[in-house]
């Protein structure tokens, strides 16, 4: 009970859960833009706040944490090299075009040629080696700062209330 009479519902923890992870979310998309990461903006639109009574969790797709890690070389999928030129058209990087020998009618163009060759050496480079951010030791600037503070400002708020609501109880079971 607070200090008005009203009783702390999970409605109210669900909203702070709700509230303070939506800013976490703003934070980290901002974060993405700000460091250069943006492409397609897949990352970012999944990325989905999911709160239950007094469970709160923070969703994105599984190569979410690569954001700040990289990408280690190893395994890739079998298409990779279509996943690279998907993500040259999306960050508008474009290889000098490669202009064929031959007259006769062909697949793609010259500048399709060009991309989609530098494409393939970019998978096989992270095939191999891994992506540069991986290579150079990775950052924290993406998300790993955001939650301990978000964690903090939840605690914060949470506490405050219960904290209200415990002086309140105290105050109306103390003899006058």
């Amino acid at each position: 009970m607070l200090n008005d009479g009203t009783v702390i519902t999970g409605a109210q923890v669900s909203q702070i859960l709700t509230e303070e992870l939506g800013t976490l979310k703003a934070t980290i998309i901002n974060n993405i833009r700000s460091t250069g990461q943006w492409a397609s903006g897949k990352t970012a639109a999944s990325m989905a706040v999911m709160v239950s009574g007094s469970i709160g969790e923070l969703v994105g797709r599984r190569a979410f944490g690569t954001l700040e890690t990289g990408r280690r070389g190893g395994r890739v999928p079998r298409n990779f090299a279509a996943i690279i030129y998907d993500w040259m058209q999306a960050k508008g990087i474009h290889a000098d075009p490669m202009p064929y020998k031959t007259s006769r009618p062909h697949k793609y163009t010259e500048q399709e040629r060009g991309d989609r060759t530098m494409a393939y050496f970019i998978a096989r480079t992270i095939r191999r080696e891994g992506t540069r951010l991986y290579r150079e030791g990775g950052r924290d600037d993406v998300y790993s700062r955001a939650i301990p503070t978000t964690i903090e400002r939840i605690n914060s708020r949470l506490s405050g209330i219960y904290v209200a609501a415990i002086t309140q109880q105290i105050k109306l079971n103390t003899p006058q």
